[in-house]
């Protein structure tokens, strides 16, 4: 311990530069080496070994210190009071469910207006969620046809709503 310790505190020292604490961590180290010696390998430098040691148990003081935990739930105790932690929601804006409607209704709006053989396919690929296999049969057309139909039904939305729900 005497022929390292400087070594190690100095060590220490400029990854935690608090020196109560790095007298502390120095002494974790040594302790924590003397007593997993039985683990140490003798094809290697002792100081090496010694020097993980010290480092890994810095790091981990690091962390742990780094990370500071708060409940918001409860309150923070200060000196002079208490602190009541409120996070905003920041995820969520009041209009946000009101301009999601309005969306909805001017897509339902928009796929009344399409010519029946249209309006049929993207109902049920859109709103029913089917497949176009699904499509086909129920409608007895080829698939490739079904395809064709939902292209142009999605283009002719497109074309409908383009400018208007560029505010949505």
């Amino acid at each position: 311990m005497k022929k390292y310790h400087d070594a190690i505190f100095n060590f220490i020292f400029k990854m935690v530069r608090d020196r109560e604490q790095v007298e502390d961590l120095t002494q974790e180290a040594f302790i924590k080496a003397f007593s997993s010696l039985r683990k140490f390998n003798d094809e290697f430098a002792f100081s090496t070994w010694l020097y993980k040691i010290a480092t890994n148990n810095s790091i981990d003081y690091i962390r742990k210190r780094k990370l500071q935990v708060y409940s918001i739930d409860k309150p923070i105790d200060a000196r002079d009071s208490e602190y009541v932690f409120e996070l905003p929601d920041e995820g969520y804006e009041a209009d946000q469910e009101l301009i999601s409607d309005q969306r909805a209704v001017m897509i339902r709006d928009a796929i009344g207006k399409l010519p029946p053989k249209y309006r049929k396919v993207i109902e049920l690929r859109h709103v029913e969620e089917r497949s176009y296999e699904e499509i086909a049969e129920i409608l007895k057309l080829p698939i490739g046809t079904v395809k064709a139909h939902i292209f142009r039904a999605r283009e002719l939305l497109y074309r409908q709503l383009r400018g208007r729900i560029r505010h949505y």
